[in-house]
């Protein structure tokens, strides 16, 4: 499993075509709603779940996904970028798992992000 504690793991900008790595990995009736990347690992949301991407290797032929289903979430906090400062931040909170943070730096809609996990946590 990807260590979130790790501040190196996770600088994100937004990539719709990072979210084509793991269609494989979606049910039936799961689309992908949104993707960011960094330099090699990722995080992509869909309609049920959000999907950590950690590329291993010299080559990056390993990579561990790491499912994070929003029906395990208890609570969540965005913080948002400012006029100097343009990296924001999400912090979800997960039962039994504790909390996962992701790092977005430009331009990241993190109320976008909020009303996609407040869609599906606040059902």
């Amino acid at each position: 499993m990807i260590d979130f504690n790790n501040k190196g793991f996770f600088k994100l900008k937004q990539n719709a075509e990072y979210g084509e790595r793991v269609t494989t990995l979606l049910l039936d009736d799961e689309h992908v709603v949104d993707a960011y990347k960094s330099m090699r690992d990722g995080v992509v949301f869909t309609n049920k779940r959000i999907i950590a991407v950690n590329v291993q290797g010299l080559t990056g032929s390993k990579k561990d996904f790491t499912s994070l289903p929003y029906k395990n979430i208890v609570a969540y906090s965005i913080e948002t970028s400012g006029t100097f400062d343009l990296d924001s931040e999400l912090e979800v909170y997960f039962s039994a798992l504790g909390k996962v943070r992701f790092e977005f730096s430009g331009k990241t809609s993190m109320v976008e992000i909020s009303r996609l996990i407040g869609g599906y946590v606040l059902k």
